[in-house]
């Protein structure tokens, strides 16, 4: 059907939204001037769209997994063979796809019920990234609704995700299936995505590697974003070392990303065999005994950790950045006002960047969420109601400030890491927290929002970021993070890999 222009009806009632008084002049050549301008955009649907290349056939495109048998821990929201390239530096590994992420011909829910009966025409760059590295591609990953959940409990289908270490306790989230898949052997890696800590946090709760590149290194063409200026995607896997392969194959500009400004790439497996030696670690004071919120025996393993970076050759020494702890109140400020204009008002894609549009999601997305509001989950309920208050009562202010402080920040974290090469803290101030028995709503916004004092500040300021198990209490993981400079992944993970080596037991 072409394009419809708008009746005067329509316009009187945007006016009135905008607060506009029209003359009924005014509303008639209006709608005059609005229909012939309209009439033109008949030719943009006569042009064909560009969409991103599908590179290698779905002969498999699998099924929604049911029963423990299939689907342990409950990672999986959808299995499938999708095989790559015969040879390349992934050849024979599998690789769980995070279910934000532009799969063609595979359903993709985003943890939730409004998006059931999308499925992508376009693979998403780093999707044809791993299959020209030969990976296979054997399923969607679950994420807890719009992946608006540090916790891990509001996604779709139920059941959620579970810790491969222990049903009771949760994931974390909102890459809470990549990690679970990659813990229980059920795949060799998997894609994260991270905009407050959902690559870090799941690491850190359920004991893999988890690396968030520096804010642009990697495309975020073909996603299903929340934020620009907060989206990050990346590696999960087992190791370190499989952390950095899986960075080499998807890293770099695709030319459609806005992103993606002023990247740089290094061969990032060879540099993890430098070892620790000459690394000159800054342990940041901010990120240990956050007031009603750290454990102490999460800080006691995350210093051990720093220990054994010391006996292998590191230089180790505390350093501090008192304005570590407005990080979450800077990064609320433009993931609140961000998300809704972006991830709702915008229907995920938004306007005022020159990226590439995903439009068959576009208009799923803002058809299904118009009829199918009640359908959010309460994290998303509440960033809306609040995101529309402070842009409506406040002028986007906060957003607005928030960026700038943003700035600042990184600034802060960039003055010590001038003499430092990498901040160490933990990744979590806690560890796993249970499933609620009572699922009332401040019981799921407290579980969703309560573990990100760590890591939402690096999405804020772009910095590389890495989590790597480090030690378990009560039978539940521990993550120390180790951050960096900007594009200086090498490092991070050069100083993640030299942990691992030197926790290995002695032959």
């Amino acid at each position: 059907m072409p394009v419809q222009p708008p009746t005067r009806e329509q316009l009187e009632r945007i006016a009135a939204a905008y607060r506009m008084v029209l003359t009924d002049d005014e509303v008639a050549v209006f709608a005059e001037a609005a229909a012939a301008t309209v009439a033109g955009f008949g030719r943009l649907d006569e042009l064909a769209d560009e969409v991103l290349p599908v590179k290698y056939p779905r002969t498999d495109v699998g099924h929604r997994p049911v029963g423990a048998d299939e689907n342990p821990s409950n990672g999986w929201t959808w299995k499938c063979s999708i095989p790559g390239a015969p040879e390349g530096p992934l050849a024979g590994r599998s690789v769980g796809v995070k279910d934000n992420v532009c799969v063609a011909g595979i359903p993709l829910l985003n943890g939730s019920p409004i998006m059931e009966g999308y499925v992508p025409r376009e693979d998403a760059t780093i999707v044809t990234r791993l299959l020209d590295a030969g990976a296979e591609i054997v399923g969607k990953t679950a994420v807890p609704a719009f992946c608006f959940d540090g916790g891990g409990l509001t996604g779709y289908p139920d059941p959620q995700p579970t810790n491969p270490h222990d049903s009771a306790y949760l994931c974390g989230a909102s890459s809470n299936g990549s990690a679970a898949v990659v813990v229980t052997g059920q795949a060799d890696m998997a894609l994260g995505g991270d905009q407050g800590g959902s690559i870090r946090l799941p690491s850190s709760w359920s004991g893999c590697c988890g690396h968030k590149p520096t804010h642009g290194l990697v495309p975020y063409t073909g996603i299903f974003p929340i934020e620009l200026t907060l989206d990050h995607i990346g590696p999960m896997a087992r190791t370190v070392a499989d952390c950095a392969l899986m960075l080499e194959a998807i890293a770099g500009e695709d030319g459609v990303d806005p992103r993606q400004i002023g990247v740089r790439t290094e061969p990032y497996v060879e540099g993890l065999e430098v070892g620790a030696d000459g690394l000159r670690v800054g342990i940041l004071r901010e990120g240990f005994e956050v007031p009603d919120v750290s454990e102490p025996d999460v800080d006691a393993a995350v210093r051990d950790a720093a220990g054994v970076l010391e006996r292998a050759g590191a230089s180790v020494e505390e350093v501090s950045v008192p304005m570590h702890r407005d990080g979450l109140a800077i990064w609320n400020a433009i993931a609140i006002e961000g998300a809704t204009d972006l991830m709702v008002r915008g229907d995920a894609f938004g306007t005022n960047h020159k990226g590439h549009y995903t439009t068959d999601l576009v208009d799923f997305y803002g058809r299904a969420r118009r009829a199918r509001a009640n359908d959010y989950s309460v994290t998303v309920k509440l960033t809306v109601l609040l995101g529309h208050y402070l842009s409506e009562a406040y002028n986007h202010h906060y957003y607005a400030k928030g960026q700038n402080l943003g700035r600042r920040l990184r600034a802060s974290y960039g003055e010590v890491l001038e003499r430092c090469d990498l901040l160490l803290m933990p990744t979590t101030a806690m560890k796993a927290r249970p499933f609620p028995v009572d699922r009332s709503i401040p019981n799921l916004l407290a579980a969703a929002l309560g573990n990100l004092h760590n890591t939402a500040p690096f999405d804020v300021t772009g910095n590389p970021a890495l989590s790597v198990p480090c030690g378990t209490s009560e039978g539940r993981p521990i993550g120390m993070m180790l951050v960096g400079r900007h594009f200086d992944d090498a490092t991070v993970l050069r100083a993640g890999h030299a942990y691992q080596r030197a926790m290995e037991p002695s032959s």
